[in-house]
């Protein structure tokens, strides 16, 4: 798990850095070693304090400074925000983003969170049996891809 979060801080830093269009890191003789590409920056509505992907790099959790936990795609788009209490330090989450792991320093506590995302489907004219109102789940088996 730190090999990811190193990761994650890597394009952190990767996001920090200005807009130009290739980086180039130099060894002590000057000689380029590694040439970076910026290829986004999002703008934050808080201080970042930790960051998390999902595996398959679909997602990305961002804690802030403000106790939330930003949701993200991996293309920019917010899905959303996760409240929390205050003095959460850490986050982690399990390989698909379907849990989320929460480290409180102020209370000296672990949290675990199960998280869901919510799609609306629109079904205006589909042929129904019973309330039309009636909520509906959905499963997705990717076990079996």
């Amino acid at each position: 798990m730190k090999y990811i979060q190193c990761i994650a801080a890597s394009a952190l830093l990767m996001l920090s850095l200005s807009n130009s269009s290739a980086i180039a890191a130099a060894d002590a003789t000057g000689a380029a070693k590694v040439q970076l590409q910026v290829e986004s920056k999002w703008e934050l509505p808080a201080r970042p304090l930790d960051i998390v992907y999902s595996l398959d790099g679909k997602k990305v959790f961002i804690l802030t400074s403000k106790s939330q936990v930003l949701v993200y795609q991996s293309s920019g788009e917010l899905l959303g925000t996760i409240g929390l209490s205050a003095g959460v330090s850490a986050i982690d989450i399990a390989p698909r983003g379907e849990r989320l792991y929460l480290i409180n320093e102020k209370d000296n506590s672990f949290t675990n969170i199960a998280v869901d995302f919510v799609v609306n489907v629109d079904t205006a004219g589909s042929p129904y049996l019973g309330n039309v109102d009636a909520p509906i789940n959905l499963v997705v088996f990717t076990d079996f891809e």
